[in-house]
């Protein structure tokens, strides 16, 4: 799919370029928790089983390694709003409950973008834990 102009920045493409894309819903116990579409630059994913529509043995970041990308730096941002139209339904939420959306890019050991999240969250059925090491 031509790349929309956030995920163009995460992938450090110009958007409209072209992009291969995964979508989910992901559910806990028959509930929806989030919405995820995960973005991966054509040249790496074209003809992989990145750009297919079924489950990936092993996960998706085993298969980027597998074909000799390894992500080594993440770098998320994560914000607050109410949901659009589609989320809404999608994530059964009522009028007036905000979502979280977080946005998340992969990076190589050359600093390349491998992979790109965007995920949407209902924000009271989320928690959100990071562990810093310091020094």
């Amino acid at each position: 799919m031509p790349a929309p102009e956030e995920v163009a920045v995460l992938l450090g493409v110009t958007a409209g370029d072209p992009v291969v894309v995964r979508r989910r819903v992901i559910e806990l116990e028959a509930v929806p928790i989030e919405l995820t579409d995960t973005y991966y630059p054509v040249e790496i994913a074209r003809g992989t089983r990145l750009a297919g529509t079924g489950k990936i043995r092993g996960g998706a970041v085993t298969l980027l390694a597998e074909l000799g990308h390894v992500g080594v730096r993440v770098r998320e941002d994560v914000t607050a709003r109410m949901p659009t139209a589609d989320e809404r339904e999608a994530l059964r939420l009522g009028g007036g409950e905000p979502v979280l959306r977080l946005n998340r890019v992969a990076l190589d050991g050359d600093d390349r973008p491998i992979q790109a999240d965007m995920m949407v969250m209902p924000a009271h059925r989320q928690r959100l834990r990071y562990e810093i090491r310091i020094g």
